[in-house]
């Protein structure tokens, strides 16, 4: 499944954020039926190397797709030419960065991607003709002027979902995210994209979470993460080893 067809489908689609740049946890993810798996490169430890070996890994199993690092020129094609199809470009608070990355991510005449890349260059006009119809931009709404600013970042043209950082948003608004206030932001976001038939996804830190957001009809969830399912883990068996 793409992920253009997924989101024009208002199919939901559930992912695996991977922060940790291990490959051999790379390897168990693409062992399930997720739809998709996002790499790090913002908080997590991915190099472009480990990148292109991951997304080399999960790309023939479901949609690969990077949270970069920042919204520069050279992150988004640095990740696109690594192979994913979804940049996922954080902290953006204004429409000019907005358009921006849809310009950086997309090929003339759409946008002024630069042709280059490993993989892109053993065939590029086939490549390039598949990029053109599934490279998905989406864009970190996560702070308080990004909010301010939503309506008109929803006019960027080619634009293919928002994205809601939940932490940082708390963090900007001032808000717990149990605050009435915090979950009416939340709901208004959805309610833009909606208006701007742009797809609208979140991130959620819990399984519950996941499938709340989902039955709300938020486009892409996040089922679990790497650093939690360690941690917990390890957790549990030293509570359960202590107890007996």
């Amino acid at each position: 499944m793409r992920c253009k067809d997924a989101l024009q489908n208002n199919h939901p689609l559930g992912c695996f954020w991977l922060c940790l740049g291990a490959l051999p946890l790379t390897e168990f993810v693409t062992e399930t039926s997720a739809d998709a798996v996002v790499f790090d490169a913002q908080h997590g430890l991915w190099d472009r190397k480990s990148l292109e070996t991951a997304i080399g890994m999960v790309k023939d199993q479901m949609i690969p797709m990077v949270r970069l690092a920042d919204g520069s020129r050279f992150a988004i094609s640095s990740a696109l030419d690594a192979g994913a199809e979804v940049v996922i470009v954080p902290l953006i608070e204004t429409a000019e960065e907005a358009h921006n990355v849809v310009d950086w991510a997309l090929y003339p005449p759409h946008g002024s991607r630069s042709g280059g890349g490993i993989r892109p260059l053993r065939d590029f006009p086939a490549y390039k003709e598949q990029a053109d119809k599934t490279t998905v931009t989406a864009l970190m709404i996560e702070a308080a002027r990004g909010v301010d600013n939503l309506a008109e970042i929803l006019k960027t043209p080619h634009l293919d979902m928002i994205f809601i950082g939940t932490g940082d948003l708390s963090l900007s608004l001032g808000l717990a995210p149990t605050e009435p206030a915090y979950e009416a932001t939340i709901q208004d976001i959805k309610r833009q994209c909606e208006a701007a038939n742009v797809s609208c996804g979140i991130f959620t830190a819990t399984l519950q979470q996941a499938k709340a957001r989902r039955d709300q009809g938020f486009s892409l969830v996040v089922i679990g993460d790497d650093i939690t399912a360690n941690r917990s883990y390890f957790s549990t068996q030293l509570t359960e080893f202590s107890a007996t």
